[in-house]
């Protein structure tokens, strides 16, 4: 019971932390484009919860769309969001 309630603590604080930013940039007028944020492949894999053979995998089989420059990975904000609304299942 006790690691059920640490696990929804750790997402309570992560939501209420991405809010307070989300928050502080709408306040600030910081509007971007979801084209120019990048996420590299660590950020990526923290925001969407995974692992970095999950990470992979959907590379692999053209989940989601990336960059790649030498050996590093970046992840479009747009494609994350295209991702999300393309599994997205409504309560219809």
């Amino acid at each position: 019971m006790a690691d059920w309630y640490d696990k929804i603590e750790k997402m309570i604080a992560k939501i209420l932390a991405e809010t307070t930013e989300i928050n502080s940039k709408l306040k600030s007028g910081n509007h971007q484009n979801p084209e120019d944020v990048v996420y590299n492949n660590q950020q990526f894999m923290k925001l969407m919860d995974i692992s970095k053979r999950t990470a992979q995998d959907w590379r692999d089989k053209k989940v989601i769309d990336f960059i790649q420059i030498g050996n590093k990975i970046y992840y479009k904000l747009s494609d994350v969001q295209k991702l999300l609304n393309d599994n997205y299942n409504s309560k219809k």
